[in-house]
C-alpha cells in the first residue's frame, strides 16, 4: 500500500506543470526558445541597472551574450523568426530563467504570450485571467495590482509636455520615485558634470557624440555599461535640454499629482479618472473607454474586479510595455516579490526588427514565489 502511495506522490505534477497544463488546455502551444541571446537587447529594454543581474559571456566574434533572464523577449524573437510572424499565434512555456538574484542563479518560470490579436482589451483580460487561474492551480490565489501605461502616456500627451520630460517622468515612475523627486531632482549621471552639460546645450547630436567620444577616450573607457557613444550622447543631450528648459507649469504638475494618486477598485478608479479628465481638461476619452472595456472583459472572465487593485502610478520595470500591466503576490507575503507579472507590449516586435508594431500581451509566473500548496 505504501509503495502505491509513494508512486502516486512521485507521479503528481509539479506546480509548474500544473500551470502549464492550464495554458495548454486553453490552446497555447508550448515552445522552448534558445537560452543564449545578445545581452544588448535586454540592456536596451530594461536599462543598465539589470546588468548586474545577468549572466554574461562572449560569443565567438566577441559579441556580448547572456543567459535569458526572462522569457518574453526570447519568445518574441522566436515568433518573429517563424512563419507565423505577423499573424495570430499563442505560446506557452516552462523552463529556467537565469538571474544572479535567484537561488543557484536560476528559477523555474512558466507563462504565456499572445501575438497578433486585434481585440486588445479582450486579449488582455484573457491573459490576465488565465495567468491568475494557473497560479491558483499551481499554488494558491494571489492578490493582483493593475496599471495602464497607455493611460499614463495619454495623460502626458494631453498635458503637452516636451518629449524630454515625458521620458524622464516615465523612467522615474517605473523606478518608484516620487513626482517631486522626478521633477525637482538633478537626474544627472556621474559623467554629466555641469560643464559638460553646458557645452552640450548648443551642440547638435554629431557634436555631442564627438564630445562624449573624446571624454571616454581621455578616461580610457571604450563604452559605459555597454552603451555606445551615440547612446550616451542622446542621454546627455536630454539632460542638457532639461537643464536649459522651463519647469512644468503648476497647473500641469497638479494634474500629474492628482493622476498618480488615483488607486483602488478599478471601477471606482475609472470614475475618478473621468472626473480628473474633466477638471483638468485632459483628452483621455479613448484611453478611458479602453480601460473600462478591459475591466468589463476581466469581470466576464470570472475574475472579481473588485478584488483587484488599480494604481495609476504602477508601471512595470521593462520599458517595452505599452498598455495594460499587472502583477500579483502571495497574500500571505504582501512584501514579497511578485509571483506573477505581465502586460501588453505592442512595440516590442518592431524594436526587435519587425517592420511594424504587432499587438502582443503576456504573463509570467515565478514558480518559487507562489503560495505553498498544502498536501503536496
Amino acid at each position: 500500500m505504501n509503495a502505491i502511495l509513494d508512486s502516486h506522490v512521485q507521479a503528481a505534477p509539479s506546480a509548474g506543470e500544473r500551470a502549464l497544463e492550464h495554458f495548454l488546455i486553453a490552446g497555447f502551444v508550448r515552445i522552448e526558445p534558445p537560452v543564449l541571446h545578445p545581452a544588448a537587447i535586454f540592456l536596451d529594454m530594461s536599462g543598465e541597472e539589470i546588468r548586474g543581474r545577468l549572466f554574461l559571456t562572449n560569443g565567438a566574434s566577441g559579441e556580448e551574450l547572456c543567459l535569458r533572464p526572462e522569457y518574453t523577449i526570447p519568445v518574441c524573437r522566436t515568433y518573429l523568426a517563424s512563419p507565423e510572424a505577423g499573424r495570430v499565434a499563442e505560446y506557452s512555456y516552462l523552463g529556467p530563467v537565469f538571474r544572479a538574484e535567484a537561488k543557484q542563479g536560476e528559477r523555474a518560470q512558466t507563462g504565456l504570450e499572445s501575438f497578433g490579436r486585434k481585440d486588445a482589451e479582450a486579449a488582455d483580460a484573457e491573459i490576465f485571467a488565465l495567468a491568475m487561474e494557473a497560479a491558483a492551480l499551481a499554488g494558491g490565489p494571489l492578490d493582483a495590482r493593475l496599471g495602464d501605461v497607455h493611460l499614463f502616456d495619454a495623460v502626458l500627451a494631453s498635458l503637452a509636455l516636451p518629449d524630454v520630460w515625458r521620458r524622464r517622468l516615465r523612467r522615474g515612475v517605473v523606478h518608484g520615485r516620487s513626482l517631486s523627486a522626478i521633477l525637482d531632482g538633478p537626474g544627472q549621471s556621474a559623467l554629466a558634470q555641469p560643464g559638460v552639460l553646458a557645452a552640450m546645450e548648443s551642440a547638435d547630436h554629431a557634436g555631442a557624440k564627438a564630445l562624449v567620444e573624446d571624454l571616454l577616450a581621455i578616461a580610457g573607457i571604450d563604452a559605459v555599461g555597454g552603451r555606445t557613444a551615440g547612446e550616451i550622447a542622446d542621454r546627455f543631450l536630454e539632460q542638457a535640454a532639461l537643464r536649459s528648459g522651463e519647469p512644468i507649469e503648476a497647473e500641469k504638475r497638479k494634474a500629474l499629482e492628482d493622476f498618480l494618486a488615483i488607486s483602488g477598485d478599478p471601477d471606482e478608479a475609472a470614475e475618478k479618472l473621468r472626473a480628473l479628465a474633466d477638471d483638468a481638461r485632459l483628452d483621455l476619452g479613448k484611453a478611458l473607454d479602453a480601460f473600462e472595456r478591459r475591466n468589463g472583459f476581466i469581470a466576464a472572465r470570472g475574475v472579481a474586479i473588485g478584488q483587484t487593485r488599480f494604481s495609476a502610478a504602477f508601471v512595470r520595470d521593462f520599458d517595452y510595455y505599452t498598455g495594460f500591466v499587472f502583477e500579483a503576490r502571495d497574500p500571505a507575503r504582501p512584501d514579497a516579490r511578485p509571483a506573477l507579472g505581465g502586460g501588453r507590449y505592442d512595440g516590442l516586435a518592431r524594436r526587435l526588427g519587425a517592420a511594424h508594431d504587432i499587438p502582443a500581451v503576456g504573463a509570467a509566473i515565478a514558480i518559487d514565489r507562489l503560495p505553498a500548496r498544502r498536501g503536496l
